[in-house]
């Protein structure tokens, strides 16, 4: 079993916190804003993306949590939950949609590196890509 360090563990409780709130958001004060990020190709109610997506963050979040043992397939799981919304956040740039203060298409460019960044900090922090080089 991989070992991780105390930076690790932190970073990965604080994803997880992240992405549990997130998920909050989806499903109450932030359902309008999420809506602005789902791309109009998506052949499924926006609403429903939101909904569907929220609770799916709320237990990527809290599995990041509770999970120790299962972090490392976690950790995958959620670096791949992050490729799959990455559309969202090109389809807000490419849409000029205003959404938590992006409203700008500068602002809307500025985000779009972030996304790696959480992709990296998903699998750095759970040991899943120590476990991956291994």
């Amino acid at each position: 079993m991989i070992t991780t360090s105390t930076a690790q563990n932190i970073a990965r409780y604080v994803l997880g916190v992240f992405l549990a709130l997130a998920g909050i958001g989806h499903l109450s004060f932030q359902r309008t804003a999420f809506a602005a990020q789902v791309p109009p190709w998506l052949p499924l109610n926006p609403d429903l993306v939101v909904l569907l997506s929220g609770f799916v963050e709320i237990a990527l979040g809290l599995s990041l949590l509770f999970f120790y043992k299962q972090r490392t397939k976690v950790g995958w799981i959620v670096a791949l939950f992050f490729i799959l919304v990455f559309p969202g956040n090109i389809a807000q740039l490419v849409e000029h949609r205003d959404a938590f203060g992006l409203d700008s298409d500068l602002k809307r460019w500025l985000r779009l590196p972030f996304q790696p960044v959480l992709i990296a900090v998903a699998l750095w922090s759970t040991g899943a890509w120590q476990a991956w080089r291994k």
